[in-house]
């Protein structure tokens, strides 16, 4: 497409000449835009899909892809109903469970909470507070005395294995003076790391039987919590579960009904600063074709010249073509180094600053998470890569266009 004649002169005009340095800042100006503007774009896309993958995995991990519920708010025949679910494909556990609010107190320290009341073989399954244990273990989670708590509220009240924490629940027996809350003691068996501030400071698990005595909901579960092998395609196995249960009692509602709200806002927060980002390489290019017409203004007596020797108009607009977008590839494939490298070494690098500054830069009591996650989506690169590359190719259109209808008589005429 170019050959070598276009290809020396473009090589030659991109070298600034003395008194050329200030169209030669320009082009470096613009080069250096559209690299970071391509490196940030990058950087923060990887971010967003990395802090909306974690995201999805703990709380899933922790909520189930999606829950089984009694329109009476219990499910009596839970096991023939989580065997039966265990049936569908698709579906890796099935797990009864009861849930309830309380409110934690140990010594001086006093939160409202969330019980989780399950067998423990059930809590094995769920692998996010299983494979997180950092204290004590779940060989011990049986009985009516034992309880599983999290690391944030272990270290706010202070408690260790073996330590007693109480629970209290509003819904007590009713007696002559009111209603009397109901109040339990039960020893801490094991410590959950689960990733996730709010899981670690809110959240405990009993034995279901346990729970079961203590919300006087005997025989009875609250929900049955079931996980699926890919939680991205849930609803076909929502429905099969409901063609499969045909239960009226019993309605199903996967997390894309549940939590749609939350995951719908992170998308669409992803797609706005993607727009605002591109403003960035949007900028660059308009660099690119300042300097370009500058160029092209300088040049005028060089592209009379090259005309009169024989130079067509094509020739000349390719060769400011290859000026234009030799600061666009060069800027474009800079940035995409630059984004990728930092995204590798995106938690290296908080830390380092972390460090150097003295300050939590990513504190997960506001964040929800504990760590800085980046994911890159090479297809989501690939898009950044033809954007910057398209946007700077249109941005020398124009003054590539101009300098090809340079008259050549005119031009030597008034040079």
């Amino acid at each position: 497409m170019f050959n070598a004649f276009e290809r020396a002169v473009a090589g030659r005009y991109l070298r600034a000449r003395k008194g050329e340095r200030f169209v030669s800042v320009i082009a470096i100006f613009s080069l250096v835009g559209i690299a970071l503007g391509v490196a940030t774009l990058i950087i923060v896309m990887a971010v967003m899909n990395g802090f909306r993958s974690d995201l999805m995995g703990r709380i899933l991990g922790l909520n189930g892809d999606l829950s089984l519920y009694g329109v009476t708010r219990s499910i009596t025949d839970y096991d023939d109903v989580a065997a039966r679910v265990r049936k569908v494909p698709g579906v890796v556990s099935a797990t009864p469970l009861l849930e309830g609010q309380v409110l934690l107190s140990a010594g001086n320290y006093s939160a409202g909470g969330v019980v989780h009341g399950m067998t423990r073989q059930g809590l094995t399954d769920l692998s996010a507070v299983s494979s997180s244990i950092i204290a004590g273990s779940l060989d011990q989670f049986d009985g009516d005395d034992a309880v599983a708590i999290g690391v944030t509220l272990a270290d706010r009240a202070g408690l260790n294995i073996g330590s007693q924490i109480t629970l209290v629940s509003p819904n007590g027996a009713a007696t002559a003076f009111g209603t009397m809350p109901r109040v339990r003691a039960y020893h801490v068996v094991a410590i959950f790391d689960a990733g996730v501030n709010d899981y670690n400071a809110g959240y405990v698990f009993l034995p279901l039987k346990a729970a079961q005595v203590y919300f006087q909901m005997p025989n009875a579960v609250s929900q049955i919590q079931v996980m699926t092998k890919d939680a991205e395609n849930v609803r076909p196995i929502t429905q099969a579960i409901v063609n499969t249960l045909r239960d009226p009692r019993i309605r199903v509602l996967d997390w894309t009904r549940s939590n749609n709200a939350f995951f719908g806002a992170v998308q669409v927060e992803q797609n706005v600063m993607f727009l605002i980002l591109t403003l960035i390489i949007l900028v660059a290019a308009f660099n690119v074709i300042s300097s370009l017409i500058m160029m092209v203004k300088d040049k005028t007596v060089d592209i009379a010249v090259l005309r009169t020797l024989g130079a067509t108009r094509g020739a000349i607009m390719r060769i400011f073509l290859m000026c234009g977008a030799s600061v666009g590839v060069t800027g474009t494939v800079l940035g995409t180094l630059i984004g990728v490298v930092f995204c590798g070494n995106i938690e290296r690098i908080r830390q380092l600053l972390q460090k150097l500054t003295g300050t939590n830069l990513f504190n997960p009591e506001v964040y929800y998470l504990e760590h800085l996650p980046a994911k890159l989506v090479w297809g989501q690169v690939i898009e950044v890569i033809v954007m910057a590359l398209g946007l700077s190719l249109l941005a020398t259109l124009y003054p590539s266009w101009r300098a090809a209808k340079t008259d050549p008589v005119e031009a030597l005429r008034h040079g």
